[in-house]
Parts: structure tokens; C-alpha cells; sequence
């Protein structure tokens, strides 16, 4: 059976997930951020508090990506620490659900805004969407350099975008310091705490896409390297852009406006380039999406297919292609699911009910830190997370606020997204009992990885 190969270099895998966390969130969530918060200060301190808490997970996951880097990501670091059971809950969950459902999403706002330049009815929208689906999945099917030499470039290109973005407002006419008034609400600091939360929430959101890299962990050149400083840069260099892009707008539009804007980059820049700054903001939002969708499509199929290889999912969906060496029966299966959801229609709703789960496994991923520095001690570590062990503490709190806040506010979508994700423990009974294989045999799989030298490790 063919293998996957590692091709990714560093490059390459910072572009993975800059690209995936740069989606259409920065051009919108904004305006949201500035309805809670009212001021300067606390608007542009939200992205870099929320920015820190996702740096605190990335330094955790950085340690178990370095540990064990194979396909799969937060499945295989699940089922090494706490058992497969828990490592399937998470690969059915991203599997079936998340991850189809955010294609679908981003697919359907990148069709959104190809309307902006042709007018584009509901079934155009869906056709358009399904397309770029379709597309996406035809290139990383036909190698993985196809799809990383296009993840690059469209990351590149959305990152000018948004330099350009800062650059105008800071520059040209229409800005002014005035417009960071007030640089702090009114009111006792307890009272901003409720609204800065529900702010942190748009927030992480907005900076999720930091673990991606992780899922093509047996396909990173040098991973014991490349693995943490791919993660960690990529989740420094979405803050530093996310910051200046937030103080940008205010410059130009003051917390006021952007509170009452629908698309706040849109209006950001239409006060500095006239008509010509919505056209701008479509062909970013545009990039950043189809860029963002290439990089979960390229990177998401490796959960089933690592899942596969254990033998808790039908084998052929390990299946490797001989020529091309991709998964291609998951990413077509992948694409499947994603189709149907945005031909439906019912992605947002599905995305609604399972998103807290996300942050239940960025916990326990970082629980798993933990786990295994006392159940296995002897593991490998070629890179240790810094401020262990506050730093996976810190992020697990702030993750059960999260999870809890949103099962307090929406607890019916909570208690739905909860049967969702169980819904996938008697498939995983049935298959064990009458259909499960021994996992394909380790000398077949990636190589293991060769410790580093001393001069990198860290204490």
C-alpha cells in the first residue's frame, strides 16, 4: 500500500495555518467586537487577550505535535492519553461534522462574494460553492505540492491584502486619532467583564485554525522542528495582522461605526477609496476564504484516514494513492459530506450545535500535556511547552468558561451538539465487535521520529 511522504518544509506548514486562520472572520467580527465593547482600548485588547489564550494552546499542542508526528492531530494525541474511545469521539465528531460544515460554510460565503462582480441567485450561490468544493478537493487529490504551492500563494496574497488594508487606513486621508474616542466605556470595570466575554468568544473564533498543521503531522519534513515553530509563528504573526487590522478600522471609523456596520472592511475601506474599497474587501474576503477552505480540505482529511489505519473506520478509507500519494477516498468523502451540508443548507445550523466541542477538545489536548508528561515520561520530547505547567492550566480554564458559558446561553444547542457528538459511540461499538481490523502494522507508517539535538530542547 502506498504511503504519505513527508514533503511539507516549514514554509509550507506556516502557511497551512496562517492561511486557515485568516478566513472571512477579521472582515466581519470586528464590528461585532466593537457592539459589546464601545471603546478603543477594550476592542483592540480583546484580539490580543484572545490571541494569547490561542498562543497558550498552540505552545501545548506544539509539544504533542513534535512528540508524535503522524496524521491525524488531536486523534491520535486523544486516543494516546486517554484511550481510543476518546480519540474516535473527536475524529467522528471533526470528521462527520465540524470539519465538513466549515467547508461548506466558507464555501458558501466565498460564493457570496463572487456575487459582489455577477449577480448570483440562491441556486447560483449553491452551484458556485459546490464548485469550489469540487475544485479544492480535485487539487489535493492530485498531490499534496499542488495544494500547498496554491495554500501558499493565496496566504501570501491575503496577507498583502491585509497590509494594504492597514497601510490605507493609517496613510491616506480620512482617519483620525480622534475616532480611538472613548478609549474606554463608561461604567465600573465589573461591568465589562460579561460583554468583553461574549467579545473573546468572536474572538477565538476568529483565530481558530491554529491546530491544522497537526492533522498532516506524518507529512511535515523535520517535524520535530518544523511542527512547533510552524504552530507557534502562525498564531504569532494572526495576531500581530488581527491587531493592526482592528486598530486600522477604528482609526478610520471609531468604535461608534463599527459597532453599527454589517461589514466593517468594507466600510473601513470605502471612507479612504471610495466604491473601490468594496471591491477591494470582496476580492480579499474572496482570497481569504477560498485560501482558508484549501487548507482545512487539504489538512481535515487525515483524520479519517489516520482513523482508518487504526482500524476504527473502514479500511479503504486509508487508502493512499499510488502516483499522487494523497488520501483520496477521504477527501472524496470529505467533499461528500461538505456538498451535501451546502446544498441543504443545514451546515450553519449543524456548526451552531458542535462548535463548543471544539474547545472541549482543545482542553483536553492540552489535559493530554499533562497526562502524558506523568503516564509517559519516558515519550520523546523534542520541544516542551513553555510555562508548563500554568500554560495548558490557563487555556484549559479559559476553555471550560467557554464550553460552560455557551451551555449557560444556549443550552438546547449545547445539549444537541452533545447528542451529536455520543451519536458516534454505537457505530464505534458495532465496528469494534464485528468488523475491526489491527491497526496497519507501525513499519509501514511514518518513520519515528530521531531526537534532536541537545541545543533545542527545552526545559
Amino acid at each position: 500500500m502506498a504511503e504519505l511522504k513527508r514533503q511539507l518544509g516549514l514554509l509550507d506548514s506556516t502557511m497551512i495555518n496562517v492561511g486557515t486562520i485568516i478566513a472571512s472572520a477579521i472582515f466581519i467580527v470586528p464590528s461585532t467586537i466593537a457592539l459589546q465593547l464601545h471603546a478603543s482600548a477594550p476592542t483592540i485588547l480583546v484580539w490580543v487577550v484572545g490571541g494569547a489564550v490561542s498562543l497558550l494552546g498552540a505552545l501545548c499542542v506544539a509539544e504533542l505535535g513534535a512528540a508524535m508526528p503522524r496524521a491525524g492531530g488531536l486523534y491520535v494525541y486523544l486516543s494516546e492519553a486517554y484511550g481510543p474511545v476518546w480519540g474516535y469521539l473527536y475524529g467522528w465528531t471533526s470528521g462527520v461534522v465540524i470539519n465538513p460544515a466549515s467547508i461548506a460554510a466558507i464555501a458558501v460565503g466565498f460564493a457570496t462574494y463572487v456575487g459582489f462582480f455577477t449577480p448570483l441567485g440562491a441556486a447560483g450561490i449553491k452551484a458556485v460553492a459546490i464548485a469550489s468544493i469540487v475544485a479544492l478537493t480535485v487539487l489535493n487529490c492530485l498531490g499534496v505540492k499542488p495544494g500547498t504551492v496554491t495554500q501558499n500563494s493565496l496566504t501570501l496574497i491575503k496577507m498583502g491584502v491585509l497590509a494594504a488594508l492597514i497601510v490605507i487606513g493609517f496613510v491616506l486621508p480620512g482617519g483620525s486619532v480622534a475616532n480611538f474616542r472613548p478609549l474606554w466605556p463608561e461604567g465600573s470595570f465589573g461591568s465589562l467583564i460579561a460583554p468583553f466575554g461574549v467579545a473573546m468568544v468572536a474572538a477565538l473564533w476568529a483565530y481558530d485554525g491554529w491546530i491544522e498543521i497537526t492533522y498532516v503531522g506524518g507529512e511535515v519534513k523535520d517535524p520535530e522542528r518544523n511542527l512547533p515553530r510552524s504552530i507557534v509563528l502562525s498564531t504569532l504573526i494572526g495576531i500581530a495582522l488581527y491587531c493592526l487590522v482592528t486598530a486600522s478600522f477604528t482609526y478610520v471609523l471609531s468604535p461608534a461605526k463599527m459597532a453599527a456596520s454589517s461589514l466593517v472592511a468594507s466600510d473601513a475601506a470605502q471612507v479612504t477609496l471610495g466604491r473601490a474599497g468594496a471591491g477591494l474587501v470582496a476580492v480579499a474576503i474572496m482570497v481569504a476564504t477560498l485560501g482558508a477552505n484549501n487548507g482545512i480540505v487539504l489538512t481535515a482529511a487525515r483524520v479519517p484516514y489516520a482513523m482508518a489505519r487504526d482500524g476504527v473506520l473502514p479500511r479503504w478509507l486509508a487508502g493512499v494513492h499510488p502516483r499522487f500519494l494523497t488520501p483520496v477516498p477521504s477527501l472524496v468523502v470529505q467533499a461528500v459530506i461538505a456538498i451535501a451540508l451546502a446544498f441543504t443548507g443545514t451546515y450553519n445550523q449543524l456548526f451552531t450545535y458542535v462548535i463548543f466541542a471544539e474547545f472541549v477538545s482543545y482542553a483536553a489536548g492540552c489535559g493530554a500535556v499533562i497526562r502524558l508528561r506523568h503516564g509517559a515520561p519516558s515519550l520523546a520530547r523534542p520541544y516542551r511547552t513553555w510555562g508548563y505547567p500554568v500554560t495548558p492550566i490557563v487555556f484549559i480554564a479559559f476553555a471550560a468558561w467557554l464550553v460552560g458559558n455557551t451551555i449557560a446561553e444556549q443550552p438546547r444547542d449545547a445539549g444537541i451538539g452533545t447528542v451529536l457528538i455520543l451519536a458516534g459511540l454505537p457505530f464505534y461499538y458495532w465496528w469494534r465487535r464485528v468488523a475491526i481490523r489491527p491497526p496497519i502494522p507501525a513499519s509501514r507508517a511514518a518513520p519515528a521520529p530521531v531526537p534532536p539535538p541537545a541545543s533545542y530542547r527545552r526545559t
